[in-house]
C-alpha cells in the first residue's frame, strides 16, 4: 500500500494485514536501513548515531519482541491515503528491511508493539476498532488487538473486520493506493546447530568478501572423520586447522562456517525420497504419483522446525521441477510428547543429580500415588521431580526396548495408543504397560474359549432373539465408531475403549447356542480386523486362529457396519418423577407416547414414588425419558 511521502518522488510503500486499522495510522515506522531512513541520517547526527547502532543489534524475532522499543523521528512526513492527514515517519529498531517493505503502519491503538513505542515518545493514539459486545475500552491504557466493529473511520463505521478488509481494499485498488497480495514469509528458522554432526552449512566468511557461498563444484562440504570429543564444544570448532580455508572470490584466507544444519532440516525431503527408491536424482517420476502424502505425522516439538523445513523442501522441489503438488501433505497429525516422572539428588554446589526411573524403586498407594522413592543402588531417598518430557538432562528416558523385551511390541504400541489422545502428552508408566498386557491376555482367552467350542456355524441375522440382537447391534455400533474414529477423527484411545466396552458385553453374554457362537465369532472376527493396525502379531495369529488359515489378515477389508443390526426393535426410556430420575422402562421402539407413558406409571420402581401424590403431567420424550410431574 503506498502514500504520498513530502518532498519524495517515489511513494512509502507499506504492507500490512490488518486494513481495517488503517485509518488509526498516527505515524509510520521504518528499518534503519530504508531509503528514507539514510537520506534523513544525512541531516540528523543523532538519527545516523541512532541507524549505526540498530545495525549491530539483534535481528531474532524473538529478541524483536522483548527488546526496548527505540525510535528517531526522521522529520518527513507521509500523506494518509485514504484521509489525507500527514504523519510522522520515524525510524524504529524493531522494524527489519528484510521483512514486507522495511517499513509498517502504526496503530498504536490496536498493536502491542506500536502502543509501547507512541506512548514513550508521546505520539497520538486513536481507537478505530470497538468490541463485538459492545464493551469499553480504554486504547490510552493498553492496545484492543482483537477484531471487532470499525468506529471513528468515517464511511467504514459499523464495518466488521471482513467487510471493511474488502471495502477498504476496493478503495485502495480503485484508487491505484494499494493493492491484496499474498506475502509468504519464513520466520526465525533457527536450522544452524552447533554441533559436529549434521550437514555443515556452506558458507565461507572472508575479511574482505564477507559471506561467501561454498561454490558448487566444491559441494559437499565433508566434516573431518579424525575428530576427538572433548566437554561439549564441537570438535570442528576446536579444530583450528579443519576451518582454515581460501575465499572462492578473491584467493584469501578465509574461515568455513563451523556450525551445521539441523537434522531435522537436511532430512526434511525424506517422504519424498520414499516414493522414489534408486532414483539418481532426488525423485523421479514416480513421486507424483504418490505425492502429496495423505497422512504425515510429526510430533508438536517439530512443529517450528521439520514441519517447516518439509514444506519449505516441497516448494523448492516443486519449483525445479521434480514434483507437480504445492503441499506436501494433505493432512498432518501433531504428536504429543512422551513424559515420565524425575528423580533427584541436591548437590552440594546447588546442582541436582538426577537419576533414571528404571534405577529407581518407587512405593506407590492403592491408587498409583507415589509415596517415596529410593535409589536402588544405595536405598537412600531421592527426591521427586515433576513429571517432565523425556530428556537426556533429567535423565528420565524410558527405554521402550525393555518393556517390548517384557511385555512384547504389541503391549507397548497399544499401550501408546491408548493412554492419550494423539496430540497430547503420554504419560509413560509401567503400571499403564501392564494394563494393556493384560487386556491382550484376556482379547486371546476370548477368542481361544471361543475357538475350543467349536465351530461356528453361519449366522443367521433374521433368526436370533432380543439378546442376540442386542449383542451383535453392540458390534456394529462398535464398529462405525471404530472406523469414525479411526478414519475421521484420529482419536485412536477412544477407538480402543470402544473395543474394550465391546470385549465387555461379550464376557457378559452367557449363551451358547448355536446362534450366540454364530455372533461371537463375527464379534472376534471384527475386533481383530480393527485391532490389526494396533496390535498385529497378536492379530494375525488370532485371525489364523478364528478359522482364516488360507488368508492373511493384512489383505481383508476393514469391517463395514450393517445398518440393519443397528435398528432397535426396542428403546430403553428413563424415566423421572419431578425431574429425579427413578427407574428405566424398555418399550417397543415405534411405541407411542401413551404406551411409553403407561408403561412409566406400572413400572415397580416409579410407583412406590407416586403414591399418595396426584401426578399432574406426564412429559414424554421419544426415545429417551419419561418425565411424571406429581405432588
Amino acid at each position: 500500500m503506498p502514500g504520498a511521502t513530502e518532498g519524495e518522488a517515489t511513494p512509502l510503500r507499506v504492507y500490512t494485514t490488518r486494513p481495517d486499522t488503517l485509518m488509526g495510522v498516527t505515524f509510520v515506522s521504518v528499518a534503519a536501513e530504508h531509503p528514507l531512513a539514510i537520506k534523513a541520517a544525512q541531516t540528523n547526527l543523532e538519527l545516523a548515531a541512532f541507524i549505526e547502532e540498530c545495525r549491530h543489534g539483534a535481528t531474532a524475532e524473538a529478541a524483536l519482541e522483548t527488546q526496548e522499543k527505540r525510535g528517531v523521528a526522521t522529520g518527513i512526513y507521509a500523506t494518509h491515503p485514504i484521509s489525507g492527514e500527514r504523519v510522522p515517519v520515524w525510524v524504529a529498531n524493531f522494524v527489519l528491511m528484510g521483512y514486507g517493505t522495511g517499513a509498517v503502519m502504526a496503530v498504536p491503538g490496536h498493536d502491542e508493539r506500536d502502543h509501547e513505542f507512541a506512548t514513550k515518545y508521546a505520539l497520538p493514539i486513536k481507537q478505530v476498532i470497538r468490541p463485538l459486545d459492545g464493551g469499553d475500552i480504554d486504547v490510552q491504557a493498553a492496545a484492543y488487538t482483537e477484531h471487532g466493529l470499525l468506529l471513528n473511520s468515517g464511511a467504514y463505521d459499523g464495518m466488521t473486520f471482513e467487510q471493511s478488509f474488502k471495502a477498504i481494499a476496493e478503495r485502495l485498488e480503485k484508487c491505484k493506493s494499494g493493492a491484496r497480495k499474498v506475502n509468504y514469509r519464513l520466520r526465525d528458522w533457527g536450522v544452524s546447530r552447533q554441533r559436529y554432526w549434521g550437514c555443515p552449512i556452506p558458507i565461507v566468511y572472508c575479511p574482505t568478501c564477507e559471506a561467501v557461498p561454498v561454490p558448487e563444484d566444491q559441494l559437499p562440504v565433508v566434516l573431518p572423520e579424525d575428530v576427538a570429543f572433548s566437554g561439549v564444544k564441537s570438535p570442528i570448532k576446536a579444530d583450528p586447522t579443519w576451518r582454515k580455508t581460501t575465499c572462492p572470490q578473491c584467493g584469501g584466507a578465509a574461515e568455513r562456517e563451523t556450525d551445521t544444519f539441523d537434522t531435522f532440516m537436511e532430512s526434511s525431503w525424506y517422504y519424498a525420497r520414499y516414493t522414489s527408491p534408486g532414483a539418481t536424482d532426488l525423485v523421479d517420476e514416480r513421486a507424483n504419483y504418490w505425492l502429496p502424502v495423505d497422512q504425515y505425522i510429526g510430533g508438536i516439538e517439530h512443529a517450528i522446525l521439520h514441519l517447516l523445513y518439509f514444506r519449505f523442501f516441497h516448494k523448492l522441489m516443486r519449483d525445479a521441477g521434480l514434483v507437480q503438488t504445492d503441499e506436501p501433505a494433505t493432512n498432518l497429525l501433531c504428536q504429543g510428547m512422551v513424559v515420565a516422572e524425575t528423580f533427584f539428588r541436591e548437590q552440594a554446589n546447588g546442582g541436582k543429580d538426577w537419576f533414571n526411573p528404571a534405577d529407581v524403586e518407587i512405593e506407590r498407594d492403592e491408587r498409583g500415588r507415589i509415596l517415596g522413592a529410593k535409589l536402588a543402588a544405595d536405598g537412600q531417598p531421592v527426591q521427586i521431580g515433576g513429571t517432565e518430557k523425556m530428556s537426556k538432562s533429567k535423565n528420565n528416558g524410558v527405554d521402550p526396548q525393555i518393556m517390548i523385551e517384557r511385555y512384547g511390541a504389541d503391549t507397548v504400541r497399544l499401550f501408546s495408543m491408548f493412554a492419550s489422545p494423539p496430540e497430547m502428552s503420554l504419560d509413560w508408566n509401567e503400571s499403564g504397560v501392564e494394563g494393556m498386557a493384560r487386556f491382550l491376555r484376556r482379547l486371546w482367552a476370548g477368542v481361544q474359549a471361543h475357538v475350543a467350542s467349536g465351530q461356528a456355524p453361519k449366522l443367521d441375522a433374521e433368526a436370533l432373539n432380543a439378546d442376540q440382537k442386542a449383542l451383535r447391534r453392540k458390534l456394529h455400533e462398535t464398529i462405525a465408531k471404530v472406523g469414525d474414529d479411526l478414519g475421521r477423527r484420529h482419536t485412536f484411545n477412544t477407538a480402543i475403549a470402544a473395543i474394550m466396552e465391546l470385549m465387555n458385553a461379550i464376557a457378559k453374554f452367557d449363551d451358547s447356542s448355536d446362534a450366540a457362537r454364530a455372533v461371537r465369532q463375527e464379534a472376534w472376527t471384527a475386533i481383530t480386523l480393527m485391532l490389526n493396525p494396533i496390535v498385529p502379531h497378536a492379530a494375525h495369529a488370532l485371525w489364523q486362529a478364528l478359522g482364516h488359515a488360507e488368508t492373511q489378515i493384512d489383505d481383508q477389508p476393514w469391517p463395514k457396519a450393517d445398518e440393519s443390526a443397528l435398528v432397535r426393535d426396542s428403546v430403553v426410556l428413563a424415566v423421572q418423577v419431578n425431574g429425579k430420575l427413578r427407574g428405566q422402562i424398555e418399550v417397543p421402539a415405534n411405541a407411542s407416547k401413551e404406551d411409553a407413558e403407561t408403561a412409566a406409571r406400572h413400572d415397580p420402581a416409579v410407583q412406590k414414588f407416586l403414591d399418595g401424590v396426584t401426578i399432574r403431567k406426564v412429559i414424554v420424550v421419544p426415545g429417551k425419558i419419561v418425565n411424571i410431574v406429581a405432588n
